[in-house]
């Protein structure tokens, strides 16, 4: 093979290019890993679970034709609870899916206080309730149940930290395994907690 300078690149170079590709995350991000997770579920009858929309209001709307209608203008109506909910074996299942950059924890501002007060209320209704958290620098997904980051969110108003540590979140929560068709397989968790 003929190259532009005459030459072939250095074993150095090509080698060096191949340990900076990383296939691993494969483009996609938790949400869209949990959303192809809950097509599979869906499509293999194992359980109905699907992303809540957030209710917007609509407030100014452009016609320039009878088939193309533009939203120029909308207001979130109220604060979402959490991003997931369904049924699964007869039990209602919710909860929340948050991805973060960073190294050694889980920052709890990625949690507004109306999400917690949902989940504790489902709790309380015996619902399934979590955290599916991905740590992106280290390439890891975490079930944490909803029950377990309740005393971290109380700690943090009476001078407690104001994140999970990275090494809790390993101890406490279980770690859910990349695979195919479910990609984030968190009824595989479920199945070993709760039934």
């Amino acid at each position: 093979m003929n190259y532009p300078n005459g030459k072939k690149p250095s074993r150095q170079v090509n080698q060096m290019n191949k340990e900076k590709t990383s296939f691993s995350k494969r483009g996609m991000t938790l949400e869209e890993d949990i959303n192809e997770t809950n097509t599979f579920y869906l499509h293999s009858n194992k359980a109905v679970i699907h992303k809540k929309p957030t209710p917007v209001q609509i407030v100014k709307v452009d016609y320039p034709k009878r088939s193309a209608a533009v939203i120029k203008e909308g207001y979130f109506k109220q604060a979402s609870t959490t991003d997931y909910n369904g049924i699964y074996q007869g039990k209602y299942i919710d909860f929340e899916a948050k991805e973060t950059k960073n190294k050694t924890s889980f920052p709890l501002a990625n949690i507004h206080d109306h999400q917690v007060e949902h989940m504790q209320s489902v709790c309380e209704q015996g619902g399934i309730c979590f955290l599916i958290i991905r740590f992106a620098f280290h390439d890891e997904t975490y079930f944490f149940p909803a029950v377990k980051l309740f005393s971290f969110w109380n700690s943090q108003f009476n001078g407690g930290k104001k994140s999970i540590p990275y090494n809790k979140i390993k101890e406490v929560g279980i770690k859910i395994p990349f695979s195919y068709q479910a990609r984030v397989d968190y009824l595989k968790v479920i199945d070993q907690l709760y039934f």
